[in-house]
């Protein structure tokens, strides 16, 4: 028996809290019709603020990946459960600081469903009749929210999940080992735990300034929820 190191132990216990946060039994808001259209109303809201990201080639799959792997609306269960099979082979196989961007994606996928389960609860509550989202109905269940600390911690972990993407792609034979990868991973049937990870890997190695990326978008992110929570009329305006 393989004996888990505490950076496997830490990605043991954010995945087993983001696979009970997505559990219907557990949490019957899973199946709000709230929930994917709030989903695709933050993704499209990304697009928007940082538009200027998919205007340059340079940093568009970078932003992709942040829209796409890790804001995503898709069903992330298929990389969950990769992730839950293969945790004892990446620990040997896998440079720390890798395995610490898996934990850092897997806490602000949990943080955000989180978050995301009590904007749907305050959608149903606030808008009973309504069916469609948009910035005055999100702005007032954003505020009726609240949890300002949890917030701040979201945004947090852009900003680690974004260097920790940044310090690895630096890291010589990283890269390599990735690549190398691709065999044994579609062999253990994990591809899509593959795929996060070369993705992410390709979109940050592509930035000529991956810090400044990571920068601006979390300053962008910061500004906006100090605007939501100060009560800004208009705080989606540029």
């Amino acid at each position: 028996m393989v004996a888990h190191s505490p950076i496997a132990r830490r990605v043991g216990r954010r995945l087993d809290w983001h696979r009970q946060l997505q559990d219907p039994d557990c949490h019957p808001l899973n199946q709000s019709a709230w929930l994917p259209q709030l989903r695709q109303w933050q993704a499209q809201r990304l697009r928007h603020s940082h538009a200027s990201l998919l205007d340059d080639p340079a940093q568009r799959a970078a932003l992709m990946f942040f829209l796409s792997d890790v804001y995503g609306a898709q069903d992330f269960s298929r990389r969950d459960a990769d992730i839950a099979k293969v945790i004892p082979m990446m620990q040997r196989l896998l440079p720390a600081i890798v395995l610490q961007v898996v934990s850092d994606g897997l806490e602000l996928a949990a943080v955000t469903q989180a978050l995301d389960l009590q904007m749907a609860a305050a959608l149903r509550r606030l808008a009973p009749r309504r069916r469609r989202l948009d910035a005055a109905l999100y702005t007032q269940a954003y505020r009726d929210v609240g949890h300002w600390r949890l917030r701040e911690r979201q945004i947090d972990l852009i900003e680690r999940l974004g260097k920790g993407l940044a310090r690895a792609v630096r890291m010589p034979g990283v890269s390599m080992l990735l690549r190398l990868s691709r065999g044994p991973a579609k062999a253990a049937g994990v591809q899509a735990l593959q795929g996060f990870l070369e993705r992410g890997f390709a979109a940050f190695s592509a930035l000529d300034d991956s810090e400044g990326f990571v920068a601006g978008i979390v300053a962008g992110e910061r500004e906006l929820s100090q605007r939501l929570f100060d009560g800004d009329p208009r705080p989606f305006d540029d």
